[in-house]
């Protein structure tokens, strides 16, 4: 930053460069000298003053005997007033007192504002926000002339709408006033509070000002609830999608079903630990672990069905109870393998973060990304089922056994790779769950109600009932969280559920396969 900053100084005029020279020895001297240098750089705004202040205030500014001052520079120490290697023999820190220090943070907040980085004069115009001085009015027009960038311009003219705010000027108030209005924010609205009282003849203008803010903070609260709303809709698709397969599709109740897709969560993590020692590869350890999450969960599936459930087709009570007892077994089985903490798995940069969008929306890049996962899963899905062999066998298979079976179709086979298939869905859904919940045995347990829920509310075998449902559910849950907490909207959710059964059975689209069979 210090070469930047010297880099600028050919762009400042002759009488400036004089003047930051001319005020450099006075912070040799003695406290009342020291802060009268520090106010005078600070006004100069000079951007080689920024580092000189800046080491004064971490106590790593010296000055010589001569009234020299020395800024360290990498292993050594520079002239700050020529920028040239200097020794530091014989040379003493520059002592601070509350003065000293009182005029650095004014003076600090008025250089930052010229700072090259623009990081920095984005904090600058926060902190000028939350102090407000009518002081920084000046400084603040001259740094919105000049900037360039529109999300620190942004917030230097929120900062200047705040130090305008206290000034003496009825038309500068005025004009405060509309741009923090128009601004839309909590601090914004908080500080109109705080003005009203003090200002009695604008308490119209204030009024207006706080009634438009509380309408964009309403309409920034409802889509941020309906993004939530659709990401808590997204995770309950990926997880009810294996279900609509299993369920749905073969009429099978896989109680363990929450358990694959604790397994596929698993394989996340034992991707991340593999992908770890090899650094090109790191970064692309979360793609990588879908199709290992899919194998692992699917393989455990087709060996469950091959195994035990074949043997107990249309007896739902005892494959209930079976697939209940092999998820405690699943979960058990982890915690010897894995040990039962909590595993960290670390999202990729591209997840990281989050996204404002106009009007001030936040989005979390993670949940985005999950739900253009959940929809391109939907979409393979639908793919794999009207599109391939496979999945034209297992129509054929599910529609009618007995006529598939005469036409050559192996249908053990299909039944063991739907299951599979189904499985496997629950693996890629655990790969997302991995992102947003602690990868631990008990992860999947959470999900296993609410995935059934999704498959009945949306009619069991539907896709597109499955979509709706999930949406719908996530929506509505994240609408009543607000007014009844978590637990008391998921029961309100399931009470609305079982009325509506009461009067659609079939869910929102048409029951399909075996269970419509029987």
């Amino acid at each position: 930053m210090l070469r930047m900053a010297f880099l600028l100084l050919l762009a400042l005029p002759a009488r400036a460069q004089e003047d930051y020279a001319a005020t450099l020895p006075g912070l040799a001297g003695g406290f009342g000298e020291i802060a009268g240098a520090v106010e005078r750089l600070g006004a100069l705004g000079d951007p080689r003053a920024l580092p000189v202040l800046q080491a004064l205030q971490d106590g790593r500014l010296l000055k010589t005997a001569d009234g020299h001052v020395l800024l360290p520079q990498g292993a050594g120490f520079v002239d700050a007033a020529t920028g040239q290697p200097a020794e530091a023999a014989g040379a003493e820190a520059v002592r601070l007192n509350n003065r000293v220090r009182q005029a650095l943070r004014g003076a600090l907040g008025r250089l930052q504002l010229v700072s090259p980085d623009a990081a920095q004069r984005g904090a600058a115009a926060e902190a000028i926000f939350r102090s407000r001085s009518a002081e920084d009015v000046p400084p603040l027009q001259a740094a919105i002339a000049r900037e360039q960038d529109a999300g620190v311009r942004a917030k230097l003219e929120l900062a200047l709408a705040a130090a305008q705010l206290v000034a003496a000027d009825p038309a500068a108030k005025r004009d405060a006033i509309a741009r923090l209005g128009a601004a839309g924010t909590v601090e914004a609205r908080a500080l109109l509070i705080e003005a009203r009282a003090g200002n009695p003849g604008e308490a119209g203008a204030i009024e207006a000002a706080i009634a438009r803010i509380d309408q964009s903070l309403a309409i920034r609260r409802a889509a941020e609830t309906l993004f939530q709303g659709l990401s808590l809709g997204s995770v309950l698709l990926l997880a009810a999608l294996g279900l609509a397969v299993t369920f749905g599709v073969m009429g099978v109740i896989n109680m363990a079903h929450g358990e694959f897709v604790m397994l596929g969560a698993y394989a996340t993590f034992a991707v991340q630990e593999l992908c770890r020692g090899i650094p090109w590869l790191a970064p692309w350890s979360l793609p990588l672990s879908v199709p290992a999450a899919f194998l692992v969960t699917a393989a455990c599936g087709a060996l469950l069905e091959r195994g035990l459930i074949r043997h107990l087709y249309g007896r739902p009570l005892e494959t209930l109870l079976m697939t209940f007892g092999v998820g405690m077994i699943i979960q058990q089985a982890v915690r010897l393998a894995f040990g039962a903490q909590n595993r960290e798995v670390i999202s990729p940069a591209w997840m990281q973060g989050t996204i404002t969008l106009p009007g001030g929306v936040a989005v979390t890049q993670n949940r985005l990304w999950i739900i253009v996962f959940g929809l391109l899963v939907l979409a393979l899905v639908f793919a794999a089922i009207r599109l391939t062999r496979f999945g034209l066998e297992m129509r054929a298979v599910v529609q009618n056994r007995r006529i598939a079976a005469t036409m050559g179709i192996r249908t053990g086979r299909v039944d063991a790779m739907t299951f599979a298939f189904g499985s496997g869905l629950a693996g890629m859904a655990g790969v997302a769950l991995s992102q947003i919940d602690n990868v631990s045995p008990n992860l999947g347990t959470g999900y296993i109600i609410d995935s059934f829920m999704v498959v009945v509310f949306g009619g069991v075998g539907s896709l597109a009932g499955t979509l709706v449902g999930a949406l719908t559910l996530g929506v509505v849950n994240k609408m009543l969280e607000p007014y009844a907490g978590a637990v008391l909207a998921k029961v309100f959710v399931l009470v609305a559920i079982m009325l509506f059964i009461q009067r659609r059975p079939k869910g929102l689209f048409a029951l399909k396969g075996r269970a419509a069979e029987s």
